[in-house]
């Protein structure tokens, strides 16, 4: 049986709707547990906590809140009216997904599927989480949502790039076979409070290292270049895309691209850290670019990101010194 905590949300006068968020105990969906609670949604948060962490909700104090543990690749039961469900419930880095790579590939698939049948079950509005690792190692750049992408299937990074493309082909089926009301997301770079330092992606192990005055370290030449969108950003282009009439794939990230060895040097700064930058072999098939070409979000949304990297920058230090309890400087 899954695990509840809190008061069981059902919906009220004051509710805008009830929104169930899978992988909502972590990164991206903690936020969005957040940002619905504010806005008047009742939240139902599905987590298996395999890579996410009640830490990420523990400050949720709200009736309208409710945390079921489960893992999504088995049987979905919830009682009630759901209006929204957003499919977040993945491994994202490259750290977690190399190391899970069958769990990956089951919540990509299975997880997908089951998330789609309530979908289906509820008449709920469905948003799933794609990324911008469709695009695999890009021949086109920056990436726009008609590029079809240059993966590789049966590479490290494919467990996670191929679970993500069959997501999006089950969507638009579930969508053209059954009606249901979909849309398709592709996140790019993601950073803010909530990341673990542990998880393998770039800021926070960048801030991490630099925190602990340790050597800061980058694989390849870091001459590879990413586009990293803030956390508050990020979470009204996905909401701004869910109660919207399109239905995707849309690109969601910031378009300010910059090297691996930039973003290095900005955290160094940022943190006051003495470290220096030190370089380890590139992984295979990591993306050498990437940039994403928004011109669909900002016509269709009037979306584009609002927080600039040095405020970001600042946010997500702070939080990491609190999380390894350094006094801010």
């Amino acid at each position: 049986m899954p695990r509840r905590t809190g008061r069981t949300a059902r919906p009220t006068a004051r509710s805008r709707g009830r929104v169930l968020i899978t992988g909502g105990a972590g990164f991206i969906g903690s936020h969005l547990c957040d940002h619905f609670l504010a806005k008047g949604y009742e939240v139902l948060c599905v987590d298996s906590l395999l890579t996410g962490s009640t830490d990420n909700i523990a400050h949720i104090r709200n009736p309208h809140f409710t945390f079921i543990e489960l893992d999504v690749t088995g049987y979905i039961y919830v009682p009630g009216p759901i209006d929204y469900i957003l499919h977040f419930a993945s491994p994202a880095s490259p750290k977690d997904y190399l190391e899970l790579p069958i769990q990956t590939l089951k919540v990509g698939s299975l997880g997908t599927h089951k998330a789609l049948g309530l979908a289906k079950a509820k008449k709920a509005v469905f948003l799933l989480a794609s990324t911008s690792e469709v695009y695999g190692d890009p021949l086109v750049h920056p990436q726009e949502e008609s590029y079809w992408g240059n993966v590789n299937p049966v590479g490290p990074r494919g467990v996670y790039d191929e679970a993500k493309r069959f997501a999006e082909a089950l969507t638009v089926a579930y969508r053209q076979a059954h009606g249901v009301r979909t849309k398709i997301a592709r996140i790019f770079n993601t950073y803010g409070p909530r990341m673990r330092l542990d998880d393998g992606r770039a800021i926070p192990a960048f801030m991490g290292q630099a925190l602990r005055n340790r050597p800061v370290t980058v694989f390849g030449n870091g001459s590879q270049t990413r586009s990293f969108c803030y956390i508050d950003d990020m979470v009204e282009g996905l909401y701004g895309l869910l109660i919207s009439r399109h239905t995707g794939p849309m690109n969601l990230g910031n378009p300010s691209e910059l090297s691996l060895n930039e973003m290095a040097r900005k955290v160094i700064a940022a943190t006051g850290s003495h470290s220096r930058i030190t370089y380890r072999p590139l992984p295979t098939d990591d993306p050498k670019v990437r940039q994403p070409d928004i011109t669909l979000a900002r016509k269709a949304l009037g979306w584009a990101p609002r927080v600039s990297l040095a405020e970001g920058l600042r946010r997500t230090v702070s939080y990491f010194r609190k999380r390894l309890g350094m006094t801010s400087s």
